[in-house]
């Protein structure tokens, strides 16, 4: 009769162990969990971070291009305000130009009206001449 007690002692004592370990992995796995937990809120946290920061890099050169538009559009109006200038310019130029030869063509007219008139009068006094000398 004392193997049975014996048995039962020492089956108590492989109980109380299988007890120990079922609760000690218990806890392992517990604390398993929470580290997974902490590591998925870490990750969650640093991809949010993450995210945030690529988010302000991107917008930081949408930004910058947006400003440059602006530049461009600025010395674009500025530019064509000076071509218009430049163009009002030009064409009083050729107006002026254009008067000009007019002017000039004019004056050709007349220094080669003045030309026929010199050899008409030449011609006439040379006929004169001929008549009083005949």
């Amino acid at each position: 009769m004392e193997k049975p007690r014996t048995a039962e002692a020492g089956g108590g004592g492989i109980e109380s162990s299988l007890q120990q370990l079922i609760q000690h992995h218990h806890q392992i796995s517990l604390q398993i969990q929470r580290q997974t937990e902490r590591a998925k809120k870490d990750a969650l946290k640093s991809a949010e971070r993450v995210s945030g920061l690529l988010v302000d890099s991107v917008n930081m050169g949408v930004k910058e291009c947006f400003v440059n538009e602006k530049h461009i559009e600025a010395e674009t109006r500025a530019m064509l305000r000076t071509v218009a200038q430049y163009s009002r310019q030009m064409n009083r130029c050729l107006a002026a130009s254009h008067a000009l030869n007019s002017v000039l063509k004019e004056i050709g007219d007349f220094e080669n009206w003045m030309k026929i008139m010199d050899y008409d009068c030449k011609s006439i006094n040379a006929a004169i001449r001929n008549i009083h000398q005949s």
